[in-house]
């Protein structure tokens, strides 16, 4: 009787955890579970380092910029090793699995070291893992490493012609991978079978952009534009809306270059709400609100913009939107939150002197940011109020986004994974 009432506990104790580790959100992509930087957990340590809330820290094989990806116990990341650009598996537990090829390393460093190729994000469906990679390199690979299929977009689409490296990440939605060549060499949107990375489709986007302004670093990003799902691509001076099924562009906004430079490369990537799309340019310029309903050819001016501002925009992280409020990072360390019905600012506020590369995160009532050359992570609290939780340190340059799973912060600096939690646990 007493065995059966130690097996009925555990069984039940069992269940039990099994139900908490399935509540806990995964982070399956770059941007988490609903690509805009929004996590549904809360109990987040808000003051944290190296000697508080830590729950491990790893040294990492090498240097990059993408962000972890957690499915369950494990953590997925990309990173450089022995002259190898490889994929990490990492236990939660704060060990290194495994470590696979995707490609040789090509370029160490771009634009003085503030990235390599190393850049773009995995992304998971909890069966299999899909990597890119700087040298064009994109491959799938199952939970425990084993390759399933792999090709090279400049083999397959054209040589990359693009300053600073390619370091756009796939969109993982449905049965495809969605991306965008956006370079010199060509300007290209594209759909690949994840079962078998073979093409879906292609199409052109056209663009009368000149110069550096043919080039960009943006990531595709879904939005529902009334009762269809579009996929949204940013840069050359447009934003276009494509139909998820062949390709074929709905819509395009325009006048993101009022002033036709040459130079407007465009980094940031869109953030999808339930009713707008927020479109940030580059160089503290144009940021636009597009309405739900957009379709054919449209600029500054038009009905179909909620709002636009000509001034403000981030260079490099991308837009944050939370319960009516837009956050925009500037590279510079400003913080700007503007109104997301009326596209007015509620306050502007520089956090420090630092360059900012990490794109913001909204977890626990909380805005987690954080400063590439330090490793300041600032906490803020959401809400129309500028007020400053906490200013963390890391002994780490970070250029990575911040991550949200099963109760953790992780963040990955160039040395060193760190994964915080309430009380180190």
């Amino acid at each position: 009787m007493r065995q059966y009432s130690l097996i009925r506990f555990l069984s039940v104790a069992m269940i039990f955890v099994g139900a908490t580790i399935a509540s806990a959100d995964n982070w399956p992509q770059w941007r988490g579970p609903t690509n805009d930087g929004i996590s549904k957990e809360t109990g987040l340590p808000t003051s944290f380092g190296v000697d508080k809330n830590l729950a491990w820290k790893l040294t990492l094989p090498g240097r990059g910029s993408s962000t972890p990806i957690i499915w369950g116990d494990r953590i997925y990341l990309t990173g450089p090793d022995k002259g190898e650009l490889q994929l990490w598996c990492i236990s939660t537990a704060g060990k290194l699995l495994w470590q696979r090829p995707i490609s040789s390393v090509i370029r160490k460093d771009v634009r003085n070291g503030e990235g390599n190729e190393a850049s773009p994000t995995p992304s998971t469906d909890g069966k299999n893992v899909f990597t890119y990679v700087g040298t064009g390199e994109m491959a799938a690979f199952d939970m425990d490493g084993k390759e399933i299929w792999k090709f090279n977009a400049q083999k397959r689409y054209g040589r990359f012609s693009i300053q600073h490296g390619m370091h756009i990440t796939p969109l993982l939605h449905g049965d495809r991978l969605y991306f965008a060549l956006l370079t010199n060499g060509g300007h290209w949107v594209v759909a690949i079978d994840k079962a078998t990375g073979k093409e879906a489709w292609k199409i052109a986007r056209p663009s009368d952009a000149r110069s550096e302004s043919r080039e960009a670093y943006t990531s595709p990003v879904l939005w529902k534009n009334g009762d269809e799902l579009n996929l949204v691509v940013l840069g050359c001076d447009y934003t276009t809306g494509h139909r998820l099924d062949d390709g074929k562009e709905l819509w395009r906004l325009g006048d993101l270059n009022p002033k036709n430079s040459p130079a407007h490369r465009i980094i940031a990537s869109p953030v999808a709400t339930s009713d707008l799309l927020i479109v940030p340019t580059c160089r503290g310029l144009v940021v636009s609100a597009v309405k739900q309903g957009a379709k054919g050819t449209f600029g500054a001016g038009s009905s179909m913009e909620q709002w636009r501002i000509s001034k403000g925009s981030p260079d490099v992280p991308c837009p944050l939107a939370h319960d009516g409020l837009v956050y925009l990072q500037r590279e510079n360390g400003l913080m700007i939150v503007l109104d997301q019905k009326t596209g007015k600012e509620v306050y502007q506020e520089r956090l420090n002197s630092e360059r900012y590369r990490s794109s913001p995160i909204f977890a626990d009532g909380k805005i987690y940011t954080i400063g590439r050359d330090s490793g300041t992570v600032s906490v803020l609290k959401a809400g129309r109020k500028f007020q400053v939780l906490a200013t963390n340190r890391l002994p780490d340059n970070i250029t990575a986004s911040p991550a949200v799973s099963g109760g953790r912060l992780y963040i990955r600096g160039f040395q060193t994974l760190y994964a915080f939690s309430d009380g180190g646990k």
